[in-house]
């Protein structure tokens, strides 16, 4: 009898779900084909030295959580402002320019609640990142020390059956993290004694902790017939759980456009996890189940903009949205447990960087000299520290304008420091190579975004004085020339531009990566602000943002563009009436013709657009 093969695959990036499916279904064939010649005869019955005892999974047990708060310690401001004694070179130093800036702004009392945290673990990075950079100042050939790293920042890593045999579990690690377009691929077959199996995606371990968070958990069980998803770090916990089917508790709810559940095996309610049995359970008919005892099993497990999503024989099952401070950028492996004969673990697609040590680059993507006198527009891009397949295409994208290379358009990443050493040695060598990274005080976590902002307006008003200031993220496409054409006519002071929301209210839903309590912001609605994928304010906006926060008569917010609407509101108030211009040609979400700005667009797909211009002369999306 044909079996089913399962492929659990991880996959970066929201992309086109007739083109998944079709690769999904393609998979399936290949892989099914492959293990009945190999498994065929078998009688798919596996000893215990292949199963895992479910109590000795890290991080399972549950207990009540370690109370260990962060504090910003001066011993590491004092480190990480410590400039001059990192390198010696000046060279290194164009880097942290607005780095240099930044202590007046972490030190302040009514922090964000990551900021310690963020500080803490980037110390420790900076400390390694000096080792390393001064190892391969020593190092008698740089050649051989990138040839070295090349080992630990591979695109795949593989493991097969061979060498997984009598493993009490599997740990695929990951050295330098997933991004998009990345994928893990796991060919497995339930064992036909046991009741169930594990498979997490275990993070960086965090600063103050001694076991790694669990980013993400499915726990597949056959006594009842279930699929358990949920979130652990040693400091909180377990998270809530998300059952299915629904009680009544959550309806309409999706993640990146898919439902919580497939509406065939019902609906989904969210109760916190008492045991480590729970986290995203729906009750099937074993008819239903789409894993099979003694059958190797194929399910595709793939994240999006908004949260992981499993798909299991090409049909979605299960979507579970991303927690706040456990971001996708920390997985660091793949871990299985439980009952489950492994036959073979691929993770393609990791993130490396071009090699700056050996290959000539372009003199048109190193960033261009600038006069020193200001500027028409400066273009912040926040990234993170192993996007670099995004920044390249940016480089060899947008950032090819004219308006770009003649220096009028300076355009500047904004990166915090990633918790992966070698992650950290790559983007200095990027920054030495193209001179348009400006790196930040702090590890990257959602919750600090506000004071990459703070930081773009230093750049804007400090370092690199313009007129203008944009925010854009990495996987935007900015028309430039469409953008100043804009600008012409728009006021030089007192401006907002771009996607603005007048009429929006907080997200109080508990567990909502946008989630802001009342404490936070007790009124009902939010003022007026500009969807952060791109937006623009003027010089002297950016100068308020500064002094204000300088002398602390400015609160800090977590969620970056309602801050700054938060910010120009005060600003309208107490110094100019601020001009609101709406433009519906900056897209949010997705791409639409005759754009200026268009959001979530892949490393090809940015490429694609730039083609279109050049080729056609028109802003026409791409599939």
């Amino acid at each position: 009898m044909m079996q089913f093969v399962s492929v659990v695959r991880f996959k970066f990036g929201f992309t086109s779900v007739r083109m998944r499916d079709w690769l999904v279904g393609v998979s399936i064939m290949v892989l099914t084909l492959f293990f009945i010649i190999r498994y065929g005869q078998s009688d798919h019955k596996f000893s215990t030295s292949h199963t895992v005892d479910d109590s000795s999974i890290e991080g399972e047990s549950v207990h009540e959580p370690a109370k260990k708060p962060h504090f910003i310690t001066l011993e590491d401001l004092d480190y990480l402002f410590s400039n001059k004694s990192f390198f010696g070179e000046e060279e290194d130093l164009k880097g942290l320019l607005v780095w240099s800036r930044m202590r007046p702004f972490l030190e302040r009392p009514d922090a964000l609640p990551e900021t310690a945290l963020g500080i803490e673990e980037a110390t420790l990075a900076m400390k390694d990142l000096v080792f390393l950079i001064n190892k391969e100042k020593g190092a008698s050939s740089s050649a051989m020390v990138s040839t070295e790293l090349g080992r630990n920042c591979p695109d795949f890593v593989t493991a097969f059956d061979e060498d997984l045999s009598g493993l009490r579990h599997v740990l695929l690690e990951l050295p330098c993290g997933l991004i998009e377009d990345s994928s893990v691929t796991l060919v497995g077959i339930p064992d036909e004694h046991s009741s169930s199996f594990q498979i997490q995606l275990v993070g960086s371990e965090l600063s103050g902790e001694t076991r790694r968070p669990i980013i993400l958990r499915y726990n597949v069980n056959f006594s009842r017939p279930s699929i358990v998803q949920n979130t652990w770090t040693e400091k909180l916990g377990w998270g809530n759980e998300v059952r299915c089917p629904d009680h009544g508790s959550v309806k309409n709810h999706l993640v990146d456009h898919l439902p919580l559940c497939n509406k065939q095996t019902g609906r989904i309610t969210s109760e916190k996890s008492s045991n480590d049995d729970a986290t995203m359970e729906f009750s099937l008919s074993n008819a239903n189940f789409p894993f099979l005892k003694g059958s190797p099993f194929t399910a595709t497990l793939w994240f999006g903009l908004e949260g992981f999503h499993m798909t299991i024989n090409g049909r979605h099952e299960t979507s579970f949205a991303y927690r706040e401070k456990l971001e996708p950028w920390l997985v660091s492996a793949v871990k299985v447990s439980g009952g489950l004969k492994m036959l073979s673990v691929l993770a393609t697609r990791l993130p490396i960087p071009d090699d700056h040590a050996s290959l000539i680059i372009e003199e048109k993507l190193k960033a261009p000299s600038l006069s020193g006198t200001r500027i028409e527009l400066l273009v912040g891009v926040f990234s993170t520290g192993n996007n670099f397949k995004r920044r390249m295409a940016l480089r060899r994208s947008w950032m090819q304008y004219e308006a770009v290379r003649s220096g009028k358009v300076a355009v500047r990443f904004l990166i915090g420091l990633h918790t992966k050493e070698k992650v950290n040695l790559e983007m200095w060598r990027e920054s030495k190579a193209y001179g348009d990274i400006q790196f930040m005080p702090f590890v990257d976590y959602y919750g600090l975004l506000s004071l990459k902002t703070v930081a773009l307006c230093i750049l804007g008003t400090k370092v690199i004085p313009a007129k203008y200031i944009m925010k854009t993220d990495d996987d935007a496409f900015v028309r430039i020339d469409e953008l100043l054409s804009s600008l012409k006519e728009k006021p030089s002071s007192a401006l907002l531009y771009g996607l603005i929301s007048f009429d929006s209210s907080p997200d109080r839903e508990q567990g909502s990566k946008w989630f802001i309590r009342k404490e936070e912001w007790p009124l009902d609605s939010y003022p007026p602000w500009a969807h952060g994928p791109g937006y623009i304010i003027s010089h002297d906006i950016a100068k308020f943002v500064v002094k204000g926060h300088r002398q602390r008569d400015l609160r800090l917010f977590k969620l970056e563009d309602v801050a700054m609407g938060i910010w120009i509101q005060q600003f309208n108030e107490t110094i100019k009436r601020v001009k609101y211009i709406n433009d519906k040609r900056f897209h949010n979400s997705g791409c639409k013709s005759n754009y200026i700005l268009v959001h979530y667009q892949t490393p090809r797909l940015i490429l694609c657009l730039w083609e279109k211009l050049q080729k056609e002369n028109q802003s026409i999306c791409c599939e």
